[in-house]
């Protein structure tokens, strides 16, 4: 476990109202929260679920967390909320992000970064309201200075950033379209999207045109009728995104 600035306790904020049923067990989870993650971390320091629910009480106002509620938590009953996950990682002496599954959405990022709104909305160039409906909604907008702010601000590998941003339905029907016609055409509109280096995103394209239309001929040769071939070809189709990206893994220098 590296090593990592533990966030300030805050014993003066005010605290949820100390009745069950403002706890997590009731509210949607925020983030993916990574159970098994949080039972490693919290055997390692040699402390029980009742001091974990004492440190949180305690130290970060949150009089209703109980020892049942940090079980409920590690047995994946439950899930803690945005600010819940990062009492937690301040009781465990770790970052949110250790305490997350793989982020996918805008908020989920933020989280895994231990970063405020505030914080990102500042750094993008945005108002916070502005910024948190993008979150709630899912749909961020932004030039291309803000996007890049963004990216740098959240860690962003290229594959997310395409995600966060809601570009990955666009981006899957031009792949789409690139392995049922000519991949040629689509160099251009794809690179416009993904700026990648045009060597690796022509040999990613043509890759996987190869691979799509030798396996529904393939399918077809094998004695499979017309059925199995459609099927075939949608499970490819339908993961033609995470294709994508793992073959330009592949591609790559």
């Amino acid at each position: 476990m590296c090593p990592v600035r533990r966030p300030p306790a805050q014993p003066n904020q005010p605290s949820q109202p100390n009745h069950p049923n403002r706890s997590s067990l009731r509210t949607p989870p925020t983030p993916p929260f990574n159970a098994p993650a949080a039972r490693s971390l919290r055997a390692a320091l040699n402390m029980g679920p009742e001091h974990v629910a004492y440190g949180m009480r305690a130290s970060y106002g949150l009089p209703y967390v109980t020892e049942d509620l940090v079980i409920a938590w590690e047995r994946e009953l439950a899930a803690p909320t945005s600010h819940e996950l990062t009492a937690l990682a301040g009781v465990l002496w770790c970052s949110p992000g250790e305490l997350l599954g793989r982020p996918r959405t805008l908020r989920e990022h933020r989280i895994a970064r231990g970063l405020a709104p505030e914080d990102v909305a500042r750094t993008v160039g945005h108002e916070v309201l502005a910024y948190l409906r993008m979150e709630e909604n899912d749909d961020w907008q932004g030039t291309d200075r803000q996007s890049a702010a963004l990216a740098d601000v959240l860690g962003l590998s290229l594959p997310d950033f395409i995600t966060v941003t809601g570009r990955d339905a666009k981006l899957a029907d031009l792949l789409r379209s690139a392995v049922t016609t000519r991949w040629q055409a689509y160099v251009r509109p794809v690179h416009k999207m993904v700026p990648l280096d045009r060597r690796v995103l022509e040999d990613t394209l043509q890759e996987l045109h190869k691979d799509y239309q030798g396996q529904m001929t393939a399918t077809l040769s094998w004695g499979g009728g017309s059925g199995d071939s459609s099927a075939a070809g949608r499970e490819f189709l339908d993961r033609i995104v995470e294709r994508f990206w793992a073959t330009v893994q592949r591609s790559g220098p």
